[in-house]
């Protein structure tokens, strides 16, 4: 089995820690690839859910399942713990593992493109002044937010930068849309869930520039005028689980509710 390794660089922990998986990896017949070469059978992220949003986009351009070790500080896409390393590889060898689909979002700013699990960004460039946002939801002017941003998320990114502002937490299971507003100064500032295959178009409504993202992979900035384009994805990422997690208990563990 080939698996490649995303590693979150700079942390000296996640570096021994890739090391010693590596090895335990191929003391148990696997092999390691890189991330450019050939193609992997699984991609494993070590570091928390920068990297592990990292590792997504590895998984998604080879189509192949992902699976995550916490290394950082909350650790909600991941799925073990690093003193887990020589159980997990045996089950993943053996093949004793199931496969959890997230559906995924996707951004489109003019030619380019671009598909996440967590989220879509538009937000202001200037921390000094917000932006005025046109929203159309299915093709009819829905209303202008005027904010610092807005979020679109899928249920796997309910949990990032959607519910900092104030967006609902969202049980992966289901498969919907969260739009929610960044610091809006408007009337009507309620985050709002739509069902997955809503097309929400967002148009920039002042010369002041925006930037947009998608799990923070940059599409640009935008000025008066211009628009992107938000729509569910067009193939699930798929997370690599051993079944013993429900969502209700992920939440009182990450947050430390217990």
């Amino acid at each position: 089995m080939r698996f490649a390794v995303e590693v979150r660089q700079g942390r000296e922990r996640a570096l021994e820690f890739a090391a010693v998986l590596k090895t335990i990896i191929a003391a148990d017949g696997g092999e390691v690839v890189g991330t450019g070469g050939e193609k992997p059978d699984m991609v494993l992220a070590v570091g928390g859910d920068g990297t592990m949003l990292a590792a997504v986009q590895i998984a998604l351009r080879a189509d192949v399942p992902v699976l995550g070790f916490n290394l950082g500080t909350v650790g909600f896409l991941t799925e073990a713990e690093p003193d887990q390393a020589e159980s997990v590889v045996r089950r993943l060898m053996a093949g004793d593992y199931q496969l959890d689909e997230r559906m995924t979002v996707s951004a489109t700013v003019g030619q380019k493109s671009a598909t996440g699990v967590n989220d879509v960004v538009v937000e202001k460039v200037d921390s000094q002044r917000l932006v005025d946002l046109e929203v159309n939801i299915d093709g009819s002017r829905f209303l202008t937010y005027r904010a610092d941003g807005l979020i679109v998320s899928t249920p796997t990114g309910s949990t990032a930068y959607s519910f900092s502002a104030g967006g609902p937490l969202v049980d992966p299971d289901l498969e919907a849309l969260v739009l929610a507003p960044v610091a809006a100064h408007s009337l009507f500032d309620r985050p709002l869930v739509f069902p997955s295959s809503t097309h929400i178009e967002i148009t920039v409504g002042t010369d002041r520039p925006v930037k947009v993202s998608v799990d923070k992979i940059s599409l640009g900035h935008l000025t008066i005028g211009d628009r992107v384009e938000v729509t569910r994805g067009s193939s699930p990422a798929r997370f690599v689980t051993f079944g013993n997690r429900k969502f209700p208990a992920l939440v009182t563990e990450k947050f430390g509710l217990r």
